[in-house]
């Protein structure tokens, strides 16, 4: 935890938001992680947030994957999601496809968290992620919860956020205030992510905690467009998750209340938006084995194309792998747009590597090939690509973070059971 919080080119802090650098939950709010044994060696594997606040607000997402683990599907069905006081969340098992005994499980645990936490069985969210098709202990959860309960602090952000790691290889959490025209507020939030990553969510949880005050409707908006352009724009294996869930809470403890449509909703808005794009980079970063990092631009003026294309860019294995050597070969990227687009006729592309154009309407444009492969050995790599547009009036133009491939990620999915 340090200033360095934005340390991205692609994600401007905002001016009025300061990085806290001793970390710590908003008012209102407590944290605890202890050891269920899902994992080997005692490591933490439960987390337990709770707001002591009654008034809280929030907002959810969760995965649009056609398999949705019990934790998900419980947690949507039975929790007041406008209201959520307490988060558990753990790691070691993902309790995914698991049938009703998975179910089961979750709402053990989901009825043993709000007994601890005293709050209605309503209030309380589940979170899991790990491995997929092995059946959770819910009991030894249960266990486990009744000494996080007792260990609950203002300060327990840190072991929250490593006690929901899995293949991550750092935790990924920040704390922030924010300069409000009504006052001073706080936001917090933990994450994690490293594989099974793909836009449309990825296999990631991240919770976000704020002592301002929201109306439910306008903490679901904003959550909404924030998680649009950050979650929803990254790549590190195409991967869709079982599991993936995005928690907003809003204490009111600061006793700053963002009104709608209000110059301090906006800039609120703008503080969730920075923090929420440079933890979904973080993921990126994190990305199982990854170096460095890229980023397509897609410009034309048809939507679905340019996001088509902008997909298929960060998907691609030779893309990819190129990213990881860092080799400059704007081939790949031609060829990825071409698969993608296969029947809109030939395109006469527009291709620049870090501002360096390499295709112009569809040939090689000349360029200074050692300044090019200079650029290519950085950590952060930017692709623009340029549809032809039958429409130059109505631009279009959407981007997608994505992590390289090289011999690390292999060797973890290979052994990931094991």
């Amino acid at each position: 935890m340090s200033d360095g919080f934005f340390p991205s080119r692609w994600v401007e802090r905002p001016g009025h938001v300061t990085t806290n650098t001793g970390g710590g939950l908003p008012a209102g709010f407590r944290a605890a992680a202890t050891a269920a044994g899902l994992k080997p060696d005692r490591a933490l594997d439960l987390g337990m947030l709770v707001c002591d606040a009654e008034e809280v607000s929030s907002a959810a997402r969760f995965t649009r994957s056609g398999v949705l683990a019990a934790p998900v599907l419980v947690t949507r069905e039975r929790t007041r999601l406008e209201g959520v006081r307490v988060v558990v969340a753990n790691s070691g098992n993902a309790n995914a496809a698991t049938g009703r005994q998975g179910l089961d499980e979750a709402a053990r645990v989901q009825g043993a968290a709000a007994v601890a936490a005293g709050v209605p069985a309503d209030r309380v969210a589940v979170a899991s992620t790990g491995v997929i098709g092995v059946p959770l202990d819910g009991r030894a959860i249960v266990t486990a919860l009744a000494r996080a309960r007792t260990s609950l602090h203002s300060h327990g952000d840190e072991d929250f956020a490593r006690a929901i790691m899995t293949t991550d290889a750092f935790e990924k959490r920040a704390s922030l205030t924010v300069e409000l025209p009504s006052g001073r507020v706080q936001l917090a939030a933990q994450a994690k992510g490293a594989g099974m990553i793909e836009p449309a969510f990825a296999t990631m949880l991240c919770f976000v905690q704020t002592d301002a005050a929201l109306e439910p409707e306008a903490a679901d908006l904003l959550l909404g467009v924030c998680v649009k352009r950050s979650f929803d724009r990254i790549s590190v294996d195409g991967q869709l998750s079982t599991n993936d869930t995005v928690i907003l809470m809003c204490s009111g403890s600061s006793g700053v209340r963002i009104e709608p449509e209000s110059e301090d909703e906006l800039r609120f808005g703008e503080a969730l938006d920075a923090l929420l794009r440079m933890l979904a980079l973080m993921i990126v970063r994190d990305g199982e084995g990854a170096k460095r990092v890229g980023r397509v631009v897609v410009r034309g003026d048809d939507g679905e194309l340019v996001e088509r294309a902008a997909r298929a860019v960060a998907n691609s294995p030779l893309v990819r792998t190129a990213l990881h050597g860092a080799d400059p070969n704007w081939g790949r990227i031609a060829q990825a747009v071409g698969g993608a687009l296969r029947d809109s006729g030939p395109l006469a592309l527009d291709i620049a590597i870090e501002g360096i154009q390499v295709c112009t309407h569809g040939a090689a444009a000349p360029h200074d090939e050692a300044a090019l492969r200079e650029a290519a050995q950085g950590t952060e790599i930017e692709y623009e690509v340029g549809l032809p547009a039958a429409d130059p009036a109505r631009p279009v133009e959407t981007e997608v973070f994505f992590s390289d491939l090289g011999h690390e990620y292999v060797t973890i999915n290979a052994e990931y059971t094991t």
